[in-house]
């Protein structure tokens, strides 16, 4: 921002400015005399503004007794004449969103006014509200492509028993989305819940109950179908596993689980190298997602025949994504690491071979013994380092193996799910794994089975698979978890919007649909940005467009209620509408 204002005859900065020389240059522009000790005059030499507010932390404190100073700014904002004073003065483009946003709008985070904003009513908010808005929103949409918004419900809103916890809290959550007109909610359907006691009993009591709540609010279902466990506790600390006879069977062989290559077992969800093994009491991996699928079809029909569940996500791997257990922070993998390669259970080891001898090389029938650990770096490494073995004839026949096992996957699961859920729409979703992308190996993408490197693309053969089976790909991106890594992300050669782009590219090329999952900033115009541009994209010349977008609620109330205001702006640019009077 302040190389922008610089650019500005009518801003003359020190060198060191800081955001006190800010809010006194644009007092000048307004023709104030700014004095020593900040306070500042017009001709009568009264003081008409206290010292500029001081920083703290992120946030900067404003008084909300300084309406001519936040005139001037809202002036400069929308580009109109500060006074006859400095008419010259005109909004710059150099001056990005967020660069403003730096200066004004995260002011009212630390006032009463949001501390008041205690219902969706506080939507009616103030002239400074609308500055706020016009900062953070500052392209108009209106008349862009509509996208439905759904926002995902807390997963322990059913309990271990698959009780609905509290349905009074669910209605009240529900009536503030409609409020704010979201289209619909994203629900979690845990296997380790509805399957959890006994195989092929499912209980689904407490999802009934809440699909029947949802159907007075009239707002549509996004249903996720997850077969992983969670390790996040849910209402009443509830833990989500895999179901408790899958942790039986799993006292015997353990090799039903990820394995790692020092053999520690991953029991967030079950080994693709059963996927064809009657480990499960007689029945294999694919055959048991099958009869998942099948019970929620047909226990829930009716709602899918009405229209209130508008699509069916299928989990597919570690977080519900389409990917192995390659980071886990149970193993003590931390950002930015590498991963590691999980084929060491001895039904993935059995397949390898298998492959090995298939192209004659019996001695390939290993992983890589130079591949590091966790939370090692690719440079670090023989596998992954450039010019590394990932290249070699053994790398890339392993590369080939280790990410055909889950297009296998995917294959198969995908194909039963089309007779499961006759001509419902199906989702899957892909992880965004940005670390080490700017490498020429991508060695956190190859652990998580994507083999895409320098000189390989790996995800339209993925997506090609994909379109075979007519769904929509569901892309996780842009958040406020991509910022809490940005000062490691330059060492780590991160980039999550090449990635991102690299992916949706991709999937339009494929002719495949595309929805969006993202946590949403609050007080944050590039974050915004990044979204709706992502999700209409203004110079695309074949108007592709995201099918739909679903969001991670804030889960702290306080900021949940500051964000209120802005969402409801954010809900009507993906809606393509014009904002109301008083809403931006």
């Amino acid at each position: 921002m302040l190389a922008g204002l610089r650019q500005h005859g009518n801003f003359p900065l020190p060198a060191r400015a800081d955001m006190n020389d800010v809010l006194a240059a644009l007092a000048r522009a307004a023709g104030w005399t700014v004095q020593p000790d900040g306070t500042t005059f017009r001709s009568s030499n009264q003081p008409l503004l206290p010292p500029p507010p001081q920083l703290h932390g992120a946030f900067q404190v404003a008084s909300v007794e300084t309406p001519a100073l936040i005139n001037t700014l809202s002036s400069y904002a929308i580009g109109t004449p500060l006074d006859s004073q400095a008419s010259a003065l005109q909004t710059d483009d150099s001056l990005s969103p967020s660069s403003l946003d730096s200066v004004v709008a995260d002011r009212r985070i630390k006032t009463e006014n949001h501390g008041n904003s205690s219902s969706v009513s506080s939507l009616n908010c103030m002239d400074n509200d609308q500055l706020t808005r016009s900062v953070l929103f500052p392209d108009d949409y209106t008349k862009t492509p509509y996208i439905p918004v759904y926002a995902s419900l807390p997963m322990g809103i059913i309990n271990s028993h698959c009780q609905l916890v509290d349905p009074e809290s669910v209605r009240a959550e529900l009536r503030q989305l409609k409020s704010l007109n979201v289209d619909g909610v994203v629900v979690d359907c845990w296997w380790g819940i509805v399957e959890a006691w006994t195989p092929r009993k499912y209980e689904w009591s407490g999802y009934r109950d809440l699909f029947g709540i949802i159907k007075e609010f009239k707002l549509k279902v996004q249903v996720v179908l997850s077969f992983h466990g969670s390790g996040e506790t849910g209402s009443g600390d509830v833990l989500i596993s895999l179901p408790k006879w899958i942790m039986e069977i799993a006292k015997e062989n353990q090799d039903i689980f990820f394995t790692d290559r020092e053999g520690r077992r991953n029991t967030e969800c079950l080994s693709w190298g059963i996927d064809k093994e009657r480990v499960l009491r007689g029945r294999t991996g694919i055959e048991v997602c099958f009869d998942f699928m099948r019970s929620f079809h047909m226990e829930f029909r009716n709602l899918s025949e009405e229209g209130l569940v508008s699509s069916i996500e299928i989990g597919l791997g570690a977080s519900g994504e389409l990917r192995y257990p390659s980071c886990p922070e149970t193993m003590g993998w931390k950002y930015p690491g590498i991963g590691e390669f999980q084929c060491y259970d001895r039904y993935m080891q059995k397949n390898l071979r298998q492959s090995a001898l298939s192209r004659g090389h019996l001695f390939w029938a290993r992983g890589p013994d130079n591949a590091g650990y966790y939370n090692s770096r690719p440079h670090e490494t023989g596998f992954f380092c450039d010019g590394g073995d990932y290249d070699s004839y053994y790398g890339r026949f392993f590369l080939n193996w280790y990410s055909g096992v889950l297009m296998d996957h995917v294959d198969q699961v995908l194909s039963l799910a089309t007779l499961a859920f006759d001509g419902a729409e199906i989702v899957v979703k892909v992880p965004s794994i940005y670390w080490w992308y700017r490498t020429a190996s991508h060695a956190a993408e190859l652990t998580a089975g994507f083999y895409n490197t320098t000189n390989r693309d790996g995800y339209s053969p993925v997506f090609r698979m994909l379109k075979k089976h007519s769904v929509i790909l569901k892309l996780v991106c842009y958040g406020p978890e991509y910022t809490v890594h940005e000062k490691d992300d330059d060492e780590a050669f991160a980039d999550p919007e090449g990635l991102t782009w690299q992916v949706i590219n991709a999937a339009w090329d494929q002719g495949l649909p595309l929805c969006i999952e993202s946590a949403l900033p609050c007080r944050n115009g590039e974050a915004y940005s990044r979204i709706l541009d992502t999700a209409k994209p203004r110079d695309d010349p074949d108007r592709h467009h995201a099918a739909s977008f679903a969001y991670r609620q804030q889960q702290q109330p306080p900021l949940r209620e500051a964000c209120l205001s802005e969402l409801c702006t954010f809900v009507k640019c993906m809606h393509g509408e014009a904002p109301q009077n008083g809403e931006g």
